[in-house]
Order: C-alpha cells, then sequence, then structure tokens
C-alpha cells in the first residue's frame, strides 16, 4: 500500500517521515520523495496518531488524487532541479506527461488550477534556486552552472535571475547566499 505525504523534498525529510511511520507500528518497504510503501493499511487509530505527529513537522497526509498529482509534478521536478547530474531535460512536459501517464495540457491545468501558478514557474523557481545553491558553494563557472541546468546560454540565465531575484548573479553571489529559501517553503 501507498501513502502520499506533501512537503518531502529531500533525503532529510524521507528518513523523519520514516521514523514517524515506524512509531506508529506501521512496517515501511519503501520510502521515495512524496510517497512511502507500507506493508499493511494503517489502522485508524495509527492514522490520525500519523496525521497528527506529520502535521507538527510540516508534512501532511495527501489522500485525493488531484493533490496527489500535484505533489507528483512537484517531487518528480525537485528531483530533477535538485538531484539529477545529468543536464536538465530539453522538454519538462514530455518528462512529466511520461512519468505520470498524463497528457501534459490536463497535467498544466490542473497545477494552474490548484496552485495558482504554473508548472512552469514552479520549475523556474526552482531552477533559480539551484542557481543560488551553487553561486553559494562557488564551484562551478556560472556557463557550468547554465550548461547543468539547461539553460541555453549564460544571458538566458542571468537574465531569468535578475528577473526573479531582483539582482545580478554576481550580486547574488556577493550576498553569498543570504536570500536563499527552502525548497518547501517555494
Amino acid at each position: 500500500m501507498k501513502l502520499y505525504i506533501k512537503n518531502m523534498v529531500c533525503s532529510r525529510c524521507k528518513m523523519v517521515v520514516k521514523s514517524e511511520l515506524e512509531k506508529v507500528g506501521l512496517q515501511v518497504l519503501d520510502v521515495e520523495l512524496g510517497e512511502v510503501e507500507i506493508k499493511t493499511p494503517p489502522t485508524n487509530q495509527q492514522q490520525m496518531e500519523l496525521t497528527a505527529s506529520l502535521n507538527k513537522l510540516g508534512f501532511e497526509l495527501i489522500d485525493d488524487q488531484k493533490s496527489r498529482l500535484i505533489e507528483q509534478i512537484k517531487t518528480i521536478i525537485i528531483e530533477q532541479v535538485h538531484y539529477t547530474d545529468a543536464p536538465a531535460p530539453l522538454k519538462l512536459s514530455a518528462v512529466l506527461a511520461d512519468r505520470l501517464n498524463y497528457d501534459y495540457g490536463y497535467l498544466s491545468n490542473l497545477f494552474s488550477a490548484v496552485e495558482g501558478s504554473t508548472i512552469e514557474k514552479y520549475y523556474i523557481t526552482q531552477r533559480i534556486e539551484k542557481v543560488k545553491e551553487l553561486l553559494v558553494y562557488n564551484e562551478l563557472s556560472l556557463s557550468q552552472i547554465a550548461y547543468q541546468l539547461g539553460y541555453s546560454s549564460v544571458a538566458y540565465l542571468s537574465s531569468q535571475f535578475k528577473q526573479l531575484t531582483g539582482m545580478t548573479t554576481s550580486a547574488f553571489k556577493n550576498l553569498q547566499g543570504s536570500k536563499r529559501k527552502n525548497i518547501e517553503d517555494l
């Protein structure tokens, strides 16, 4: 059986969620960002305890299909941007449609209706947060960052960065990332 959990964005989240599931007596088979496979369905008591403990930690059990789909879209984008070393995919729409087995038009309309923003804006926000992270680490040049994140040019990355943050990449670098947001706050 699978449980879907909102706001899981990192490996630490996976460890915390697994721990909470085990505290209420559930046997965890697998934990991925946004979803957990357990051996048996939770009892009503386990469900109530789990819901309460996860909510205290900023997580949320998702029980309707549309919310699950939104979280899956976000999870795929986060994985693509933050946890994949390969260059960004040429067509995020194709990746989402393929991985979720839905027409991209449906996914896009659903995301916009529920989130009040587009998938593209969410993707751009995640990419810019990754750019900030890489700038703070100061290990890659701007052209290497642009390539890694699938930007067509450094100029395009710089333009998008300034549009979203209100500052140039070099000005940001000088601030040492003081304006970075947590992934889950985006």
